[in-house]
C-alpha cells in the first residue's frame, strides 16, 4: 500500500470529474480529427482511382500504411475513451481512488497523471515485476 493516505470527498471528486471530462472532450476532439483525416483520404483517393495517372505502387502501400496507423490511432483512442467512462463510473459508484488489489488508496498525484488508474503504485510494480504469461 503507498504511504502516501488520501481520502476522496466530494471537492476532490469533483475535482477529478471535470478532470477526467476534460481528458474525454480531447479524446473525442482527437477522434474527430481522425475520421475527418480519414474521409479526406478516401474521398482523394476516390478521385484519384479516375485519374488518368495511377498512382505509383509505393505510394500506395505509403497511404495505406497512413489509413492503417490511422485505425490504430483511433482504436487506441477508443479504449482510452472507455477507460475514461470507467473512472466516471467509479467515481459514481464510489470506488474512484480505491485499489482493485488491496483496497488501499491510490496517491492524489497518481490520479492526477493518470486519471484512470485503478492499482496504487506498490501493486501495479508488482504487476511489472511479475507479468503474467
Amino acid at each position: 500500500m503507498e504511504d502516501t493516505e488520501i481520502s476522496m470527498n466530494e471537492v476532490d471528486l469533483q475535482y477529478f470529474r471535470q478532470l477526467i471530462m476534460a481528458k474525454r472532450s480531447e479524446v473525442n476532439q482527437a477522434m474527430e480529427e481522425l475520421n475527418r483525416v480519414s474521409r479526406s483520404d478516401e474521398a482523394q483517393e476516390s478521385s484519384e482511382d479516375r485519374s488518368a495517372y495511377s498512382l505509383h505502387m509505393a505510394d500506395r502501400g505509403t497511404d495505406a500504411m497512413e489509413r492503417e496507423k490511422n485505425m490504430l490511432l483511433a482504436q487506441r483512442e477508443g479504449d482510452y475513451l472507455d477507460y475514461l467512462e470507467e473512472a466516471l463510473q467509479r467515481i459514481e459508484a464510489g470506488s474512484y481512488g480505491v485499489c482493485r488489489t488491496c483496497d488501499g488508496p491510490i496517491a492524489r498525484a497518481r490520479l492526477e497523471a493518470v486519471p484512470t488508474a485503478t492499482q496504487c503504485i506498490d501493486c501495479k510494480k508488482k504487476v511489472g515485476d511479475n507479468p503474467q504469461p
